[in-house]
């Protein structure tokens, strides 16, 4: 998140078919599949290159067949290495983003976001 930018997001549950990404060549999304408990919790992602340059989306309930699940959905990354958040100042987790596809990842359980 670039500094003195916040964006507030919507804590409402998304519809069935609702989330549309924008990629394409050399630009992926990020997928980060959460517990419950996260849920309104911001997570932020940043090249590993260059840490200080952060996006972020809050963690909603999803409604899929056969329940909800919990995510954070990114999209518009330019293609790349990228950290995953904890908190402001703790890394998670490294991923590599692929232009025109979705990257997944599992928030590890038992990890609580600070």
């Amino acid at each position: 998140m670039t500094a003195g930018t916040h964006h507030h997001h919507t804590l409402a549950p998304s519809g069935q078919g609702t989330v549309v990404l924008a990629i394409g060549a050399g630009i992926g999304a990020l997928v980060i599949h959460t517990p419950g408990s996260l849920h309104g919790h911001e997570i932020e992602v940043s090249p590993v290159a260059d840490p200080a340059v952060r996006t972020h989306a809050a963690v909603r309930a999803r409604y899929v067949r056969g329940g909800v699940l919990w995510s954070v959905v990114i999209d518009g990354l330019p293609e790349g290495r990228y950290v995953v958040w904890r908190d402001p100042v703790t890394p998670l987790a490294e991923v590599n983003v692929s232009g025109g596809a979705v990257t997944e990842y599992e928030w590890p359980a038992g990890v609580a976001a600070a």
